[in-house]
Parts: C-alpha cells; structure tokens; sequence
C-alpha cells in the first residue's frame, strides 16, 4: 500500500521526491478513496457534490480544483499547489466533522451567493461548500491551506463576523 494513503490528520502527504507523474497517481489514490469511491461523502447529512463542469468530468475538475491554484485569472491558468496537496487527506476527516476544538462551521452570503466554510483554526485549513438551490446538498467547492499569515486569517474572521444565524 502507497505511503500516503496510511496518513492520517493531521499529517502532510509526502509529494516532494514525487515526479509529475507519481504525484498525480498518489494524490487520485486518496481522492479516489475519500470522494469518488465514498458512498458517504456527506456533511451534516447533506450529499456532496463535484460542480458540473462544461465538456469537462466533473470529478477531474473537482480534483483540480483541490489540487491546484489559479496563476493567471485571465486566463483561468492553473498551476500545482503543494500547500493543498500535501492536506488533500484532510477534507474527509473535516468533512465527516471529526475534529471538534478549534472548528468554525459557518455559511456568509458572497456576492455569488451563499458559501458554507469549515474552517480548522489551528491547522488554518478552509473548505468551501455552496448549498444547493433545489436539492438539500451541496457542491464541493474547494479546499485549502490559508496561507499569508494574518492577511488571509483577518480575512476569514471577517467573513465569519458576516455569518449567517444559520448554516444553510
């Protein structure tokens, strides 16, 4: 059995002695397990759902998605991010809510609509959800690691003093 998939929170994948290659088989092997393959892929009973994604499978961009960073907005260029690859093992274990100190669960109104975050305060980890319209579920937006210290902390204490009554 590969390495990587015996971490557990809140240990880091090792990627870096990966090639490109390597990398990417490591890290769809857990991805595989934790989403595509779960069954249970749910928070707070509510499914979760890659978003649909024009001539792309959804799952491939969901991947991308948590697996990589926008370069260039312009061009909507995507690059490997290590910082959310080396954590990809985490979003399970948050999304299943196993970790309960030091945890804000919280849904803002964003100008593209509503956004649910888990965020994990002491491992400074964000993951977004966007509820559903018609279905009680969710799309699975993004996973991250806050980066930039205090910046992109403030930023997130902001967004949770905006916080809805309820988690939609």
């Amino acid at each position: 059995m590969p390495l990587n998939l015996l971490k557990i929170y809140n240990q880091l994948l090792e990627l870096a002695y990966m090639n490109e290659f390597q990398r990417e088989k490591s890290l769809k092997g857990i991805f595989e397990r934790d989403i595509t393959n779960n069954l249970n892929f749910v928070f707070q009973s509510k499914k979760l759902n890659p978003t649909p994604a024009d001539g792309q499978d959804s799952m491939e961009r969901l991947f991308t998605h948590l697996t990589t960073v926008i370069t260039d907005k312009s061009v909507k260029k995507r690059a490997f991010d290590m910082a959310r690859s080396i954590r990809l093992h985490w979003l399970k274990y948050h999304v299943e809510e196993n970790k309960k100190e030091n945890m804000l669960v919280f849904s803002v109104a964003e100008p593209d609509g509503t956004r649910t975050y888990i965020y994990d305060k002491d491992e400074y980890y964000v993951i977004v959800l966007e509820p559903m319209r018609k279905k009680n579920e969710y799309y699975l937006l993004t996973a991250y690691y806050l980066e930039g210290k205090d910046k992109a902390r403030d930023k997130m204490m902001k967004k949770y003093k905006r916080r809805l009554a309820d988690v939609a």
